[in-house]
């Protein structure tokens, strides 16, 4: 005889109330999203009006048009893009080969190298003494301030040697007696079979260096140097109608848009990107979360 399992009325109250928090929660969370979208799509002018919250109440792509015709926006995307992917080759590329060394419970001293980069885990030099090693590094006004000062990550370190330390020892093992050496095996066994914890870390720091704005404010002076995110902080910092006008002089629709509307759409288009990558990683992506939560 089968016993349904009743559930109770308690249960049921509680899934309800869950069930409502969770929507409000989203809600608050995408509204946000939502309401710039809305906004950036409409026409500039009319936005300022006011009153636009669920749909564009006059839609137009005069906004984005501006945007794209802006040789000074675009060149921070294209400069955006590069550093983007190039960060993130270097700095995934370089990271695992380092934490593969430490994974080798071999490595001659490794607890004390763990140790010096647990204290710089936690201990900073600061701005000042860091602007001045970028200086006399000669990186001042130079394209690679962006790739190399964090070409290294030694919080990313622990999550690639924890996942390096979980690969059977049976792999390595079979590879050294076909002949391989350490380089070989790092990038012919171990690296295929660490798409996870690559994807986890390509995404935090592709993720990172398109949303980073910082370093192009305080290391770059030359403005068609500086990223986008950069450039949408001076916007956002500068939000006069004059500098807007001046980011999209030559444009025939200059007339309609509003430096409101020039910002919505420059922070649609900055983040786009980024929204379209992660479904791709996204289950490389929850793969790596789990390293080292589930042993056995």
């Amino acid at each position: 005889m089968i016993t349904l399992n009743r559930r109770t009325k308690g249960e049921v109250v509680f899934d309800i109330v869950n069930n409502i928090g969770m929507l409000c929660i989203c809600f608050v969370t995408l509204y946000p999203i939502w309401y710039v979208l809305i906004n950036a799509f409409n026409d500039g002018k009319d936005a300022m009006l006011g009153g636009i919250y669920w749909f564009p109440r006059k839609f137009s792509l005069e906004n984005f048009s501006a945007v794209f015709d802006s040789p000074g926006i675009m060149r921070a995307m294209w400069l955006t893009v590069a550093k983007t992917l190039l960060g993130v080759g270097l700095h995934v590329f370089f990271t695992a080969m380092v934490a593969y060394a430490f994974s080798r419970r071999e490595l001659i001293g490794g607890k004390f190298y763990i140790l010096l980069g647990t204290i710089t885990m936690i201990f900073a030099g600061g701005l000042i003494p860091t602007y001045l090693l970028i200086r006399d590094l000669h990186l001042l006004e130079n394209f690679l301030v962006y790739i190399i000062p964090v070409m290294f990550s030694f919080f990313d370190l622990i999550i690639f040697m924890t996942f390096f330390r979980d690969i059977p020892d049976g792999l390595e093992e079979a590879a050294r007696i076909d002949g391989a050496n350490d380089w070989s095996i790092f990038l012919r066994v171990v690296l295929p079979v660490s798409l996870p914890v690559l994807a986890t870390i390509a995404l935090f720091h592709g993720v990172y260096q398109w949303n980073d704005y910082f370093t192009g404010m305080i290391y770059m002076n030359n403005e068609s140097m500086q990223p986008i995110q950069t450039f949408l902080y001076r916007v956002v910092a500068q939000s006069s109608s004059n500098l807007m006008m001046t980011a999209v002089q030559g444009s025939a629709v200059t007339r309609t848009v509003t430096s409101q509307s020039i910002k919505l759409a420059t922070m649609v288009v900055t983040t786009l990107p980024i929204v379209f990558a992660y479904p791709f990683l996204q289950r490389y992506f929850v793969k790596g979360m789990m390293i080292g939560s589930i042993k056995g």
